[in-house]
């Protein structure tokens, strides 16, 4: 089975998705298509559909398949990528682990990039590194020096496998360095081809890389599995067959594919071919460069094809509105009207009281709302979790480790909220569409967000709690101060029987109020620690809040303009092709003789016969029955209605 077989989304998509093979096309063959059907659009200065085509070939024209490399703290991941281009170039280390998000791509030579952040300098700020120095700006020790946050370090190495298109991100682990890791992580998947997720052979899956899985899924639908480091454990098929019944068990039908980076490498140095196949590599590799490749392809035709059907229907509108009063001029105040009709409903999509314009506001309200009560809620309930942890113990003496599990909580938090907010922008987008179904199929806008790199950064933790540890003098200091009333009371009580004041009963006596006082003490002591923590836990979790409650509204307001752009311009361009239909009918109407208008209709069946070659060129790029319904308006063979 392949890793590659591509995962149903759990999101409804608005476009044609191949349910039978089609034949992979060619990406040369993409771009004469789209250049073919924009000097179509140019000859009738339609520049509007020239900039979309234009925007669609510069997505054609770039290669670039990304695939991330997402695991566990420790997993191999470094290991991995290094395996699949055959060089060592990511650092590998048994104690430190990346911080830096390592992008592998192709360069005719090997250079290295890092783009930072740097303090009181307005955007990502590039430089040229040594590409053997990498382990000192990926690794943890590289987070921030003297101002500078490094953000991503770009490899470019000379690769037959990178050649193809192909780049590898190595990402951060998602349980390991830092807290603000598993949403940086996450934010990279969306814009992913593929993702690797791997986990080592030492052990079972747990139950946060099945959650991290899920989240994977939704951002990504294409996931693949792996399990690292086989060469190490000789349990590894046993541990394999238990996490397949892990992945069954949680509903996740996912590949799982055992490799081993250490071996293939071993390997290639040996020219032991044997012990490469045992490795796995190949066969990641083989599908990469197989199914993944053809799959990219053949959805990049697919959204060529709609892209040029709907350019090519724009086109027809006016050549058959005029051939319609050209061949038959008495109907040219029918074809007119409905046109007209067609152009109201146009207009009113185009302004601001229009349908879609409110679904989209009341949308946006409604989305930041609930984004931010999940967020609330989920905060609030990681707090909960914890003082709950606090009572059950003495926090002084587990203070670190309360604070790494709430580190890692309150990113495990922020990570949903940010898988919860990409399905809501996604199911907001197809409401949008809805109110342009005249239209036919509707191709959604790509929503790409901003990186949520650095968002908990400005997070200082927990804040300092004081040791519950007392030192012998004042353990002495205070038992003395304890039992001296019982001292005295009992001794007074003890002298009326001509008993000294100090006496064994007044001691033993004393004793035993001391040691019940100095309890009261560490008790009191213990509470006023916990309450201390608690406070120190609400004031972090009130930060988080903050924090990211800063960059739900700054992701709010990118797909907002997103949305609002993507849909604007399909108003535009379907107002602009009813009036020039309406021009034409108009035009086609004022023909006066018969020659005229002969030699007018054999110029428009050209044009028409050159659109619909193009528009069969595209229909080949798309599964059966996916482009039956038109871009824009349509009715009989004669007129165009609404």
């Amino acid at each position: 089975m392949s890793p590659w077989r591509r995962k149903t989304p759990t999101r409804k998509r608005r476009c044609c998705m191949t349910a039978t093979p089609l034949s992979v096309p060619e990406r040369a063959d993409l771009l004469r298509l789209l250049a073919d059907a924009a000097a179509a659009a140019s000859t009738t200065d339609r520049d509007d559909l020239v900039d979309s085509l234009k925007q669609l070939s510069q997505r054609v024209e770039d290669p670039t398949i990304r695939v991330v490399v997402v695991g566990q703290f420790k997993q191999g991941k470094s290991a991995l990528v290094n395996a699949m281009v055959d060089q060592s170039v990511c650092p590998i280390d048994d104690v430190i682990g990346t911080a830096v998000p390592t992008v592998v791509q192709y360069g005719e030579t090997p250079s290295a990039v890092m783009w930072s952040e740097v303090d009181g300098v307005e955007g990502l700020q590039s430089r040229s590194i040594p590409i053997d120095s990498l382990r000192q700006h990926v690794t943890e020790a590289a987070e921030s020096q003297d101002g500078v946050r490094p953000v991503r370090v770009d490899v470019y190495l000379p690769n037959q496998l990178l050649a193809q298109g192909i780049s590898f991100i190595d990402t951060p682990g998602v349980g390991g360095v830092t807290k603000a890791h598993v949403a940086s992580t996450l934010s990279m998947i969306p814009v992913a081809d593929a993702v690797f997720m791997l986990s080592d052979a030492s052990q079972e899956y747990t139950q946060p890389e099945l959650a991290f899985l899920k989240q994977a899924m939704t951002l990504c639908p294409t996931v693949s599995c792996v399990l690292s480091k086989t060469d190490l454990h000789v349990q590894w098929r046993t541990i394999a067959e238990a996490n397949r019944e892990h992945l069954a068990a949680a509903g996740l039908d996912l590949p799982l594919m055992p490799a081993s980076a250490a071996s293939h490498l071993r390997a290639v140095a040996t020219n032991d071919a044997a012990l490469d196949r045992e490795s796995g590599i190949p066969q990641l590799k083989a599908d990469l460069t197989g199914d993944l490749l053809d799959r990219v392809l053949t959805e990049t035709g697919q959204a060529v094809g709609r892209q040029v059907i709907s350019v090519v229907d724009h086109l027809r509108l006016p050549i058959d509105s005029e051939l319609a009063t050209l061949r038959d001029p008495g109907r040219s105040g029918a074809v007119v009207k409905s046109l007209k009709e067609s152009q109201a409903a146009a207009q009113a999509l185009s302004q601001k009281s229009a349908k879609w314009q409110q679904t989209l506001s009341d949308g946006s309200n409604d989305w930041i709302s609930d984004m931010e009560y999940d967020l609330r809620d989920r905060l609030r309930r990681v707090g909960r979790e914890c003082e709950m942890l606090i009572d059950d113990c003495d926090p002084s003496e587990v203070w670190e480790e309360i604070g790494a599990w709430l580190a890692d909580s309150i990113a495990q938090a922020v990570a949903d909220n940010f898988v919860w907010s990409h399905q809501r922008a996604e199911w907001l987008a197809a409401r949008v569409a809805d109110h342009f179904s005249v239209e036919g199929a509707v191709e959604l806008p790509s929503l790409r967000f901003s990186d949520t790199e650095g968002v908990l950064n400005p997070i200082a933790g927990l804040e300092a709690l004081p040791s519950g540890h007392m030192s012998l003098p004042q353990k002495v200091i205070l038992g003395m101060r304890n039992s001296y009333g019982g001292i005295l009371m009992f001794g007074l009580l003890t002298s009326l029987s001509g008993m000294p004041l100090v006496n064994p009963f007044s001691i033993g006596a004393g004793m035993l109020v001391g040691g019940f006082s100095y309890r009261q003490d560490a008790a009191a002591r213990l509470e006023r620690r916990r309450s201390m923590a608690k406070v120190a836990v609400r004031r972090l979790i009130d930060e988080a809040m903050f924090q990211v409650g800063k960059e739900q509204r700054d992701r709010f307001r990118e797909v907002k303009k997103t949305l609002r752009d993507h849909f604007a311009d399909m108003a535009e361009h379907m107002k602009r092709s009813l009036q020039e239909a309406i021009d034409s009918a108009k035009a086609g109407a004022k023909s006066k003789t018969e020659g005229g208008r002969t030699d007018r209709i054999s110029t428009l069946q050209a044009r028409e016969a050159t659109l619909a070659e193009l528009a069969e060129r595209a229909r080949r790029l798309l599964p059966p029955g996916a482009a039956n319904e038109s871009a824009v308006p349509a009715g009989d063979s004669e007129a165009v209605v609404a």
